[in-house]
């Protein structure tokens, strides 16, 4: 399957799902042609605007071993509404901005910006080779901009690649959430960025009172429960599988409970495991008995379709199936290991 197929799966199950969508219009001239003229820096110069705030997920989202800076600004004398500790409503003039950068030279900078309450406008600028500005992508993307490595080349996003992510269930935003801002990090999740001066967490929202929620909802750093390995691996899938893999769903036709909200119980850990290791999938393992392939199979990884894809760059099976050519290696090791340890606790 080629990844024009896979988006257009993901169009047909959102479109057909029957699911009202918080989604913008996003005429032509509705978008800045240059990335200078969105906000992100203060006039004629590369210097980011001081009202833009630098963030970090402790759960980085993977693209290829991209390295990335990112921003937020919310509108001034403005707050993020907490209806619970994951359900985040942000008000309208918030922008994101997430830069990507190969080898040192910046390739592009993507815009997520709630232009009116009807929802939110997608958009990716591509830096140009003085590297002085980026300019507006087509709708549709724009492929192969630069080689990530040997055969393998990074593309920007259409914006209906951006809604398949962004628009499927839960926050529109994604890497900004009460467990990606936590001030409790992991110190072994996959390509986690050490927090910078400066830097927006949880607990800089509730101090500067740019978030308003329940007395208390935040008093505890979030923190994902269970053994080190457990806490990285579940940590990893969420940021990089849940957007998608989640209850509320209406693109993955499977619809694991892999989001992992901001105070989850060790219980609710113990059932997400269960439901993996109970899961067999559509998607079999090549040699297998149809209808056997386990999603995840204690103690053997080349035996589990969710580390046997997680691993696969085939466009027919890879996940995920969008915004990466190369495979985490970082988070192969990871997660083969913790499937390993899954079948030693069994054994005892």
């Amino acid at each position: 399957m080629t990844r024009g197929c896979v988006v257009a799966v993901l169009a047909l199950a959102l479109a057909g799902a029957g699911v009202t969508r918080t989604r913008a219009a996003q005429p032509a001239d509705t978008l800045p042609e240059r990335l200078s003229a969105t906000g992100l820096y203060l006039p004629g110069t590369l210097t980011v605007d001081p009202r833009n705030r630098a963030f970090s997920p402790q759960y980085p989202l993977w693209t290829d071993g991209a390295h990335k800076a990112r921003w937020i600004q919310l509108p001034a004398g403005r707050r993020i509404v907490a209806t619970d500790a994951d359900t985040w409503e942000f008000p309208v003039g918030t922008r994101l901005w997430k830069e990507f950068a190969f080898e040192g030279r910046r390739v592009e900078t993507r815009l997520l910006w709630r232009a009116t309450a009807a929802g939110w406008i997608y958009a990716s600028y591509v830096w140009n080779e003085a590297q002085t500005d980026a300019t507006l992508a087509p709708a549709e993307g724009r492929a192969d901009v630069v080689e990530v490595a040997p055969g393998k080349r990074h593309s920007v996003p259409s914006r209906q690649d951006c809604r398949a992510c962004h628009e499927n269930g839960g926050s529109n935003v994604l890497g900004f959430s009460a467990l990606q801002l936590s001030p409790d990090r992991d110190p072994a999740a996959p390509h986690g960025e050490a927090l910078q001066p400066g830097m927006i967490t949880l607990q800089t929202l509730v101090d500067e009172h740019l978030i308003d929620a329940a007395p208390g909802l935040f008093a505890l750093a979030p923190r994902i429960p269970g053994d080190a390995r457990t806490r990285s691996a579940l940590g990893y899938l969420s940021a990089n599988c849940g957007h998608c893999h989640n209850p509320q769903s209406t693109a993955a036709t499977v619809r694991f409970p892999l989001r992992m909200p901001a105070y989850a119980s060790a219980a609710q850990v113990e059932r997400t495991v269960d439901a993996l290791v109970a899961r067999t999938t559509k998607w079999d393992l090549p040699h297998s008995v149809p209808g056997t392939t386990s999603a995840v199979k204690p103690g053997a990884p080349d035996l589990s379709a969710l580390f046997v894809r997680m691993r696969s760059r085939r466009p027919s099976s890879q996940m995920p199936p969008l915004g990466t050519t190369v495979a985490d290696r970082d988070a192969i090791e990871l997660v083969s290991a913790w499937i390993e340890g899954l079948g030693r606790a069994e054994a005892h």
